[in-house]
């Protein structure tokens, strides 16, 4: 293997000169830095990346915790961060936590050990205090579709409250009066604006909620599946589901296939997030739909930025907007319909989902008529 030395005896300097020329250092003469260029590229020399971390202190890595890399919308939010990383120079380490606290410590514990130069992550609860060893070592950080309570980072996230107050909404100008949530955990903010958002769309609309129908599991197909079952098994009345996300609508399309139910002729469905290429072959599901890649470029960039020394003093709290994908698994485009469904500009459209006034979204402040607690 090609060392310094080689090169340094190739180009007739000592091992500091090349030092110099691979650190982009002053006070090197051009013409003996294009011989140490000639000599590196004739022998095919490649600096040690652990030399060189070890000398200013940074790796060119990030890491990026996420809940379900399975998940397309996770799998489009990594995309953005890496090809944010990528045109900086950075390498992305890749970590899925599947919602496990313990997961979630064992990855923060190997990014610190890996000495990765900053962290985007997604963490499972908000309280901040599961996140303290980052916060010890004041590893840079940046929450993504979560906040994180306690730790003042930056934080990129969709709009989830406003999202979910326009698909309950949609579900209520359609007739429905009874409307049924499967919400992913408390523990994550994410999970709680779709619930608050679902409440305040159902006060809006003068319904009085029924907690029997909130029901909140993991943001899993599993979970969807057997939260469906059991609302079912319980004789509930409801016309309708809000799914808190793309899986957990995917467990409730199984359970009510497995019990004969028709979509949407005996039950309506909207959910949180889109399934992007099963969309464009069966476009069915009416979804509040997130700009995964955007949030991953933004969450990539302001990362990037506090770690070059060009970001603001105060974190910056980005809230990106959803859009509201009315397709035929509400009902909205009638009863009868035959698939495949393959025209897609016959089969939905795309409208801007309207963010809510600080004033609006009241649930921030006192909490929503009910008997039950929200978050």
């Amino acid at each position: 293997m090609t060392t310094i030395a080689d090169v340094a005896r190739r180009a007739g300097v000592s091992k500091v000169t090349v030092s110099r020329v691979i650190n982009d250092a002053g006070n090197v003469h051009p013409a003996t830095r294009d011989r140490v260029e000639r000599a590196i590229q004739e022998l095919h020399y490649l600096p040690s990346v652990a030399a060189r971390s070890l000398r200013n202190k940074r790796t060119n890595a990030l890491a990026l915790i996420v809940p379900d890399i399975t998940n397309p919308f996770w799998t489009t939010i990594a995309r953005g961060v890496e090809d944010a990383a990528h045109e900086w120079g950075y390498s992305v380490l890749l970590c899925n936590t599947d919602e496990n606290p313990e997961k979630q410590r064992h990855y923060i514990d190997v990014v610190i050990r890996q000495r990765v130069d900053g962290v985007i992550i997604a963490p499972y609860s908000s309280d901040a205090d599961h996140l303290k060893r980052l916060r010890e070592r004041s590893i840079p950080t940046v929450a993504i579709d979560r906040r994180i309570d306690g730790w003042d980072v930056d934080t990129v996230t969709g709009d989830s409250f406003s999202g979910a107050y326009a698909l309950v909404r949609h579900l209520v100008d359609l007739g429905h009066r009874w409307i049924a949530v499967i919400s992913g955990p408390q523990t994550a903010s994410s999970a709680q604006d779709r619930v608050l958002g679902y409440l305040y769309a159902l006060e809006k609309a003068g319904i009085k909620p029924d907690e029997r129908l909130i029901l909140r599991g993991e943001f899993r197909s599993t979970d969807g599946e057997a939260l469906t079952y059991e609302l079912l098994d319980q004789g509930l009345q409801f016309t309708a589901i809000f799914a808190g996300n793309n899986a957990i609508a995917m467990g409730v399309l199984t359970a009510l296939g497995n019990r004969g139910l028709h979509i949407p002729k005996d039950i309506s469905l909207v959910c949180f997030d889109d399934i992007p290429y099963l969309s464009h072959i069966l476009p069915f599901l009416t979804a509040a739909v997130q700009p995964a890649y955007e949030m991953g470029l933004q969450a990539a960039q302001l990362l990037l930025g506090r770690l070059g020394g060009t970001a603001q003093d105060t974190p910056a709290r980005i809230v990106l907007p959803t859009s509201l994908v009315v397709r035929y698994s509400c009902g909205s485009r009638g009863q009868q319909f035959s698939l495949p469904l393959f025209e897609k500009s016959s089969s939905e459209d795309k409208l801007p989902v309207q963010t809510l006034f600080p004033e609006e979204q009241h649930y921030a402040g006192e909490p929503l008529a009910g008997p039950f607690p929200l978050v």
